[in-house]
């Protein structure tokens, strides 16, 4: 009997479901501040991609090829960045619409610690990241997801056991 290969749309969406979870947990207990806290989904999401690209060439016998399990990988990565695009946008407008003051507020917090920055610098600077806030977050959300979940897949691709095919073994019609 064939193994089923699980699909990197079920992938995508558990890891989704578990980064979502985790950023819903940030926002009901106000863990904006706590860096560890993010640490720790970003090491989620990073060892749920490896992990899920050691799965997809073991489900298929290790006769798989680095090429292979690295696109299985980026393909799961894009499942998440569109998930994540979704709730970022949701959770901003709908769900969590103080989440963007309490950011800001942090900012400004961040920026007056530092000498250099004046008052007036301060203010310009929170103006113009309100004003762009949301193309700033789904920005972040897809060039951040996308590059750690490549670089997820490519240790997952290299990690991940392979049994080379040999080319000149099968026959030609």
């Amino acid at each position: 009997m064939d193994k089923k290969i699980t699909s990197h749309i079920v992938k995508g969406s558990i890891l989704s479901g578990i980064v979502i979870l985790m950023s819903i947990i940030v926002s009901v207990f106000n863990l904006y501040e706590v860096s560890w806290v993010n640490y720790i989904t970003y090491a989620v999401m990073i060892g749920g991609l490896i992990y899920s690209c050691i799965l997809f060439a073991n489900e298929n016998n290790n006769k798989v090829t680095f090429g292979n399990i690295f696109a299985h990988g980026f393909k799961t990565t894009s499942v998440i960045i569109v998930i994540t695009v979704v709730y970022t946008f949701l959770s901003l407008k709908l769900l969590f619409p103080d989440m963007q003051d309490k950011i800001l507020e942090i900012s400004r917090k961040k920026m007056a610690e530092n000498p250099q920055m004046t008052d007036d610098m301060i203010e310009q600077a929170i103006s113009m990241t309100k004003k762009f806030f949301m193309p700033f977050a789904i920005g972040g959300a897809i060039i951040g997801t996308g590059f750690m979940g490549a670089i997820a897949s490519l240790i997952g691709a290299g990690i991940a056991k392979k049994i080379p095919a040999d080319p000149f073994s099968e026959p030609t019609a």
